[in-house]
């Protein structure tokens, strides 16, 4: 009798330098789409550009890229990523890095469907990544981004946080923060902490601010190229 596939969730994040470069990035944030709707393995993909300051401001950064894809299982994931598509990113990229996951946790939705499934049976004892995403209500977006800059400063002094970025697909209105945590008890440590980040998730609570939202959790599982000069697993975890 066969095991359960494995979903693997890969994000792979792209810096571009030279202008020409950067105007080519922001082109395939529509010339991708087709190519990765081809892409055998791949069950849901989101493209998305990201904020100045770590991604956690609604100003594009229009350095960095980054592209989100839920494969079937670990081999559709290897030949998915050496499809012409990211190679053509990798090549054009001043540094890009791709961090393999496998789901824990996962409640809510993404564009109406549930993209990831959990299938590690219990917490990892090593890293482990959050990611968030939500769609803002329209009428309430000045006020959300009004807090953004706070809860990113607390998450910047952080010294426990290995990596974390803000990505979106739509600026203003879609919203995806992703940070990774050297365990559990540190992440819950920063969630509970009472500050901007609680303060902000209790008026989201209370005043209904987003219109679809989805938490994950992940396990680790690999990782390829660099970002910084390095890994952001290995030179803050010894650091």
């Amino acid at each position: 009798m066969g095991g359960r596939t494995i979903q693997v969730v890969t994000l792979s994040f792209f810096r571009f330098d030279r202008r020409l470069a950067k105007v080519w990035a922001l082109w395939m944030m529509g010339a991708a789409r087709l190519p990765l709707s081809h892409t055998a393995g791949l069950q849901f993909w989101k493209l998305c550009g990201s904020g100045t300051d770590e991604g956690f401001t609604p100003v594009p950064n229009t350095s960095v890229y980054a592209i989100l894809c839920v494969w079937h299982d670990h081999p559709a994931a290897q030949q998915g990523l050496a499809q012409p598509v990211f190679s053509r990113f990798q090549r054009r990229a001043f540094e890009h890095w791709t961090v393999f996951l496998s789901p824990v946790l996962v409640r809510g939705q993404w564009s109406g469907t549930k993209p990831f499934r959990a299938s590690v049976p219990q917490e990892p004892r090593g890293p482990i990544a959050v990611l968030t995403r939500a769609t803002i209500r329209p009428s309430i977006a000045l006020r959300f981004w009004r807090r953004v800059p706070g809860i990113s400063a607390v998450i910047g002094e952080n010294r426990d946080v290995l990596f974390k970025i803000g990505i979106g697909e739509v600026p203003l209105l879609h919203q995806v923060t992703f940070s990774i945590w050297p365990d559990l008890v540190s992440m819950a440590a920063f969630a509970r902490a009472d500050g901007p980040h609680a303060r902000a998730i209790k008026a989201v609570r209370d005043n209904n601010w987003f219109r679809e939202e989805l938490y994950a959790r992940f396990s680790i599982i690999g990782e390829s190229g660099t970002w910084g000069g390095g890994s952001p697993l290995i030179s803050k975890a010894v650091a």
